[in-house]
């Protein structure tokens, strides 16, 4: 199978697109392709300065595309909604692509839910809903939602947002993928139902060596495990660069409610294409009792009509 390129990205001038997570990493290496091929992009962090000096990055490279950081806190509701509030003119694309992994002891956000299902899937649950309606403003909106191939390992319990008692890094980390894959369908679905041309896809990066593992809201909450692993990864695996091409294919040309990653040796590294779903992911029921349990938590119901998005 050949290999899908940047190089094939189409001319995104006149185009905004907003990309969650983007200082570092793959988040990092989206933001820059899109600012390549023209479009204006803004990147969505945590810490202004790390997102600053990623901006900064992007603009030696001589990317045509402006560049501009929005402070943007997954793990808080009042911070996406804050976002929200601030955003001004029409958003062409949300690439929603942040995201914590296998924190070793449970944790929580601002609100109170598990810091994985809470920031992973809540977190962009939100922020797609409460920006739906600069999204609907363009005429061909798109929204690319991050998923895992760890989704794969996850059980049905995914509406339950990964509870104390029985809290385990991996089950939760697969539980949160599994939520995206199912939010970034049950997205399409309904945008079809409703006539709205937007259209919503989810990619996964295969095993990709970035600061995700290493993150202290992750694995790096235990400093030796974080170093070790990071190491490794950076030996083993592909970096960055070849992590975001399913991302950005997703983002730019991907199909309708496609899922895509790459498609070498168990979907850890390769060529773009088609990503395996698990049977849970396939689920329609499943999907839509999430997104109803994801209204009640965030107080966000989605509206393809353009009005804003109520807020709790």
């Amino acid at each position: 199978m050949s290999r899908w390129t940047y190089d094939e990205m189409p001319d995104l001038t006149g185009r905004r697109a907003l990309v969650t997570g983007a200082n570092s990493g793959i988040g990092l290496v989206e933001a820059r392709e899109l600012a390549t091929h023209g479009a204006d992009v803004v990147l969505a962090v945590r810490k202004t300065g790390a997102g600053e000096e990623a901006a900064e990055r992007i603009r030696r490279t001589g990317a045509p595309g402006r560049v501009t950081v929005e402070t943007l806190d997954l793990a808080s509701l009042a911070s996406v909604r804050a976002l929200a509030e601030r955003f001004e003119d029409p958003l062409d694309l949300l690439v929603n692509n942040a995201g914590v992994m296998t924190p070793p002891r449970y944790r929580e956000t601002e609100d109170g839910f598990e810091l994985q299902f809470g920031t992973n899937h809540l977190g962009h649950f939100a922020l797609t809903g409460l920006l739906l309606p600069h999204l609907l403003q363009t005429s061909a909106p798109r929204v690319t939602t991050v998923s895992s191939i760890a989704h794969t390992a996850s059980d049905g319990e995914v509406v339950g947002g990964n509870p104390r008692e029985t809290y385990s890094p991996q089950t939760a980390y697969g539980r949160s993928k599994l939520a995206n894959l199912l939010f970034a369908q049950e997205l399409q679905r309904r945008a079809t139902a409703a006539g709205s041309p937007l259209t919503s896809t989810a990619a996964h990066p295969g095993v990709a060596s970035t600061n995700l593992i290493a993150s202290p809201d992750g694995m790096g909450s235990v400093p030796v495990l974080g170093t070790v692993l990071q190491l490794a990864t950076k030996v083993l695996v592909p970096g960055p660069e070849r992590g975001a091409e399913a991302v950005v294919h997703a983002a730019t040309v991907a199909a309708p409610g496609s899922y895509v990653g790459p498609t070498g040796f168990r979907e850890t590294r390769g060529p773009v294409g088609p990503a395996a779903r698990s049977t849970l992911a396939r689920d329609e029921t499943l999907a839509g009792l999430l997104w109803e349990r994801s209204e009640e938590l965030t107080g966000v119901i989605f509206s393809f009509a353009g009005e804003p998005s109520p807020r709790s």
